[in-house]
């Protein structure tokens, strides 16, 4: 079971995390969007830096968020697949389509 109780769109102050990628750059990353998508939960996020510019195109960095068991640490996992990747954003797609509705 998800610990998120509905799937969250986070707007204003959002979380950051900091992320080392594979090349080893970090990255400072807001987080945009937590949500399940067929028992798994994702979370979206975008760099800090691209969130403050004035570009509307930002690109989105989306990962499988694995809680620990105490749910007092997580890991983010990469999507393997295309098929997972394109359910995964068609989800997020509606989630801020609902949002923008609001």
């Amino acid at each position: 079971m998800s610990e998120f109780e509905e799937d969250v769109v986070v707007e204003e102050e959002n979380p950051v995390l900091h992320l080392e990628l594979e090349d080893g750059t970090n990255v400072d990353c807001a987080v945009i969007a937590l949500f399940e998508v067929d028992g798994q939960d994702y979370i979206a996020l975008v760099s800090v830096e691209e969130l403050e510019s004035d570009n509307e195109e930002s690109a989105l960095l989306i990962y499988r968020y694995v809680a620990s068991e105490d749910e007092e640490s997580f890991s983010l996992d990469n999507i393997e697949s295309d098929e997972e990747f394109e359910k995964v954003t068609a989800a997020l797609d509606e989630i801020m389509e609902e949002d923008d509705e609001i």
